[in-house]
């Protein structure tokens, strides 16, 4: 198996449960209006739709953001007696859910639960005057879910329950496209049981491995698996801690959600050069670049490539290849004033991996960024 690309290995998925992609990210914020303004300033995502006590939601306010494929929803309670308010009470802005699109959110739902599942929404069927949108949900590693939603009867917006979103205030986008892939930290010893849950349960198939031989620094260590659906349209990296010196970004991050959740967002775009300029100019904050001796050395290590090297060397993009191509990538620094959530920007030539070339580079500017916070 070892010596099959990853787009082979993505065929050996048990692909009992198809799925087209992400559908949409749900966030639980304090205050989602604020929120929305940030990530349409800094990021050019649009206003799409909105619901709460306008839409008949008494309990929660939720905001609708789109950049081409990718959709964010912005929820925030609206009373500190809710599912919510605990939420971020204890983990602060953060991931809750990852839908994913479905062609029968009833059958995923059967699927998965009789494989292990554990319920967060029993399957149920939301109407309004543009159709019906089906869904439910299943819990994954921590507080996280995996929404099933299936809208092949619905030509609304969004949801039922959510009514057009309508501002004067609409930035150009940044160039961002689809969600490429989701990372989830999960606590020690527990990416094991998580990647055989993915397996047995949602029929996922592990296409990447990394121990803590190839991802570690002086100071630090992680682990990390890469488990993918059939068709390649949904892949979520699991990483844990490993020993070291000192603490990693994982164990940061695990003090700081205080809990299990997702590390980080990877979205995609056909020209990172471009997006990362928009990025930056609008006040979007990324780690540090690598030393000059690793685009010294990009040429011998990646090969030749279309991009010129100086403009990757003055933004900090990181370029890394496998047998099917190259990719460029660049992360943020965390969003949130807790050190948990961050974006990964990529743009992909052909390469399906995930950049272990670049592991070491990123991880040292990451832990330059724990020394500042003190949690190194």
């Amino acid at each position: 198996m070892e010596s099959l690309t990853v787009s082979q290995k993505m065929t050996q998925a048990k692909d009992f449960l198809p799925i087209n992609g992400t559908d949409h990210i749900e966030f639980y914020v304090g205050n989602a209006k604020q929120a929305a303004h940030y990530y349409k300033t800094a990021f050019g995502f649009q206003s799409l739709a909105y619901a709460g006590p306008e839409t008949g939601v008494r309990d929660r306010a939720s905001y609708v953001l789109q950049q081409g494929k990718i959709r964010l929803v912005l929820t925030t309670p609206l009373n500190s007696k809710t599912a919510i308010s605990e939420h971020i009470k204890i983990h602060g802005d953060g991931v809750k859910i990852l839908a994913l699109w479905v062609d029968d959110a009833y059958k995923a739902f059967e699927e998965t639960v009789s494989r292990g599942g554990k319920v967060y929404m029993e399957p149920v069927t939301l109407k309004d005057n543009d159709g019906e949108v089906r869904m439910s949900g299943i819990y994954t590693y921590g507080e996280t879910v995996h929404l099933f939603v299936e809208r092949k009867n619905y030509a609304g917006l969004f949801l039922p329950c959510y009514k057009a979103w309508n501002s004067k205030y609409n930035p150009t986008d940044a160039g961002l496209l689809y969600v490429d892939h989701c990372v989830g930290n999960v606590g020690w010893g527990r990416m094991n049981p998580t990647i055989k849950w993915y397996e047995d349960v949602m029929g996922f198939v592990n296409i990447l491995s990394f121990d803590d031989k190839q991802i570690n620094t002086e100071y630090s260590a992680l682990m990390s698996k890469v488990m993918s659906n059939g068709n390649g349209y949904v892949k979520f990296p699991i990483n844990e801690p490993a020993e070291g010196k000192k603490k990693s970004q994982i164990e940061e991050y695990l003090d700081f959600y205080e809990g299990e959740g997702v590390q980080h967002i990877a979205v995609a775009t056909n020209d990172i050069v471009t997006t990362v300029k928009e990025l930056m100019a609008r006040g979007v904050e990324f780690l540090d670049a690598p030393p000059n001796a690793y685009y010294e050395d990009l040429p011998n290590r990646v090969g030749k490539i279309d991009e010129d090297i100086a403009p990757l060397q003055e933004l900090g993009i990181l370029v890394d290849c496998d047998e099917e191509g190259y990719l460029l990538q660049l992360f943020t620094k965390p969003v949130e004033d807790r050190p948990t959530l961050f974006f990964e920007i990529i743009q992909r030539k052909g390469a399906q991996s995930f950049g272990a070339g670049n592991f070491k580079a990123l991880f040292e500017s990451i832990e330059r960024e724990q020394a500042k916070r003190g949690n190194l």
